[in-house]
C-alpha cells in the first residue's frame, strides 16, 4: 500500500501511533510532505526515523528550507576569518524568521547530535525533493509540500519553483489536470483554516491532508490504494 502524510512538525509519538493504526510494514511504502520539522517536541528524532526507513520517502517543505539555511551556518565553525560574513545581517535576519515560526526546538535538538549526526540530517534535508509522482489504484498522485502556484495549463513540475511549491497557497477550488484521474495532494494549508474541521479536504482533485497535528487538531493519513483516510 501506498500512504501519504504531511506536516507532523515534530509530533514523533503521533507518527509512531499512526504507523501502528495503519500496519505500515516493509512492503508499504510512506510519502511524508515536508514540514517534519519545528514547532512541535521531537522533529530531530522524527528526521532520524524517518531516515532509517527505505520505504519512507520525504519531500521538502518551507520549514525544512528555513532550517536548512540556517543549520548550514551553525554547523560551519566560525573563526575570526569568516565571522564578518558568516554572521550577516541577511542570516540574523533568517534565523530570527525560523525562531518566530517554531524552529527553536529544531535547533536545539540539532545542536544535540554528534558531528557525524548533524551531516547525515543536512545530506538528508538537501536531498529532499520538491515533488514526486505515484500511481496508485489506477490514479495519478502528483505529491508536493504546497500544491502548484502560479499554476498554469503546460506548465511542467520542474519548472516550478521552491517558493511554488512549498510556500504558496495555490486556488484549491481550481482542477490542474484535465485527466479526472489525475490529483495533487499536498499540506502546508491546514484544513482547520479552509473548513473548520481537522480532516482531509477534496475539491477539484486537490487532496489537503494537513489536518493541524502541531495546532490541536489531528494527524491525517491517506491510503492511495483505496482512498481510506486514518487520523490520529
Amino acid at each position: 500500500m501506498i500512504y501519504v502524510m504531511s506536516d507532523l512538525h515534530g509530533e514523533y509519538g503521533k507518527y509512531l501511533e499512526m504507523l501502528e493504526k495503519i500496519g505500515f510494514c516493509d512492503d508499504d511504502t510512506l510519502y511524508i510532505l515536508g514540514d517534519a520539522v519545528d514547532r512541535g517536541p521531537d522533529p530531530i528524532p522524527l528526521l532520524q526515523d524517518m531516515m532509517a526507513r527505505e520505504n519512507v520517502y520525504f519531500l521538502m517543505g518551507n520549514h525544512e528550507g528555513m532550517a536548512l539555511h540556517v543549520l548550514e551556518k551553525l554547523n560551519v565553525e566560525v573563526t575570526a576569518e569568516n565571522a564578518q560574513s558568516h554572521l550577516d545581517a541577511e542570516w540574523m535576519g533568517k534565523i530570527l524568521e525560523w525562531q518566530q515560526n517554531g524552529g527553536d526546538v529544531t535547533m536545539r535538538q540539532f545542536r544535540q547530535l554528534s558531528a557525524d549526526e548533524r551531516q547525515d540530517v543536512l545530506d538528508y534535508l538537501r536531498d529532499a525533493p520538491m515533488y514526486d509522482v505515484a500511481e496508485a489504484g489506477g490514479k495519478t498522485f502528483v505529491l508536493v509540500h504546497a500544491g502548484l502556484g502560479n499554476f498554469r495549463k503546460g506548465k511542467k513540475l520542474r519548472e516550478y519553483t521552491f517558493e511554488e511549491m512549498t510556500c504558496m497557497r495555490p486556488d484549491f477550488e481550481r482542477r490542474c489536470f484535465n485527466d479526472p484521474d489525475v490529483y495533487v495532494v499536498c499540506g502546508h494549508t491546514p484544513t482547520l483554516a479552509v473548513t473548520g474541521q481537522p480532516e482531509m479536504y477534496a475539491s477539484h482533485n486537490n487532496l489537503l491532508i494537513d489536518c493541524g497535528a502541531a495546532y490541536g487538531g489531528r494527524l491525517c493519513c491517506v491510503c492511495l490504494d483505496n482512498g481510506k483516510q486514518y487520523y490520529v
